[in-house]
């Protein structure tokens, strides 16, 4: 199985590497800092697995996921996180991904549900399935991202950017557009979103699982 490793974090991508090559059926193909580069060498590797982290700057790895699973059906994701959230599990697995684990599982957990998904079956970590369990219990569930319904694809990667700190121009220059087309967005995310002020805009974002506080 040929896997790719996207978390932006070096130190943690080293720890994965390591967990999995003790299985001789895995080959580590690559491995990627952000959504983007997740993408773009998924489109080059077509890779069996892909362990993508959820919070990544640029390209969180719930809208890579989307990605990936639009264009390239084949490939496996398997969500990594901090975070036992419902919000962020749904949003997970309704972008695509065929497993979900904390990033404190064991690692014959990783290297089970790699087996899992390549093997065309779902795996959710059991301690992320009782927390989402409890929350259905607790309340009703709303959608995993309401953004998913209002937002295009552009919309959210121009509101994730914002949340994250960029300038217009700053946006501009990553997706090649004008300031002016990253204006228009930004106006028509807050007219949709019923948002009035960047700090909402933010607010949101991380309600909805796109970005985090995390560092």
């Amino acid at each position: 199985m040929k896997i790719l490793i996207a978390d932006d974090h070096k130190i943690l991508r080293d720890g994965l590497r390591a967990i999995l090559e003790k299985d001789p059926t895995m080959t580590i193909v690559a491995e990627a800092s952000d959504g983007h580069e997740a993408v773009a060498l998924c489109r080059k590797l077509k890779p069996s697995v892909v362990v993508m982290d959820i919070t990544m700057p640029g390209l969180n790895g719930i809208d890579a996921t989307r990605q990936i699973a639009a264009e390239m059906p084949q490939v496996k994701v398997v969500g990594l996180s901090m975070n036992s959230d419902r919000r962020y599990v749904l949003a997970m697995l309704a972008a695509g991904a065929s497993g979900y684990l904390l990033k404190n599982a064991a690692s014959d957990e990783l290297q089970r549900a790699i087996h899992t998904v390549v093997a065309n079956q779902k795996y959710v970590s059991p301690l992320v399935a009782d927390a989402v369990i409890d929350a259905a219990i607790r309340e009703a569930l709303p959608p995993a991202t309401p953004a998913d319904d209002v937002l295009s694809g552009r919309e959210r990667e121009v509101l994730q950017s914002l949340a994250e700190g960029r300038t217009s121009k700053e946006i501009a220059a990553k997706l090649g557009v004008a300031v002016s087309t990253v204006e228009t967005h930004r106006r028509q995310i807050m007219d949709k979103l019923s948002l009035r002020s960047i700090a909402e805009l933010t607010k949101y974002a991380i309600r909805a699982g796109l970005t985090s506080l995390d560092p």
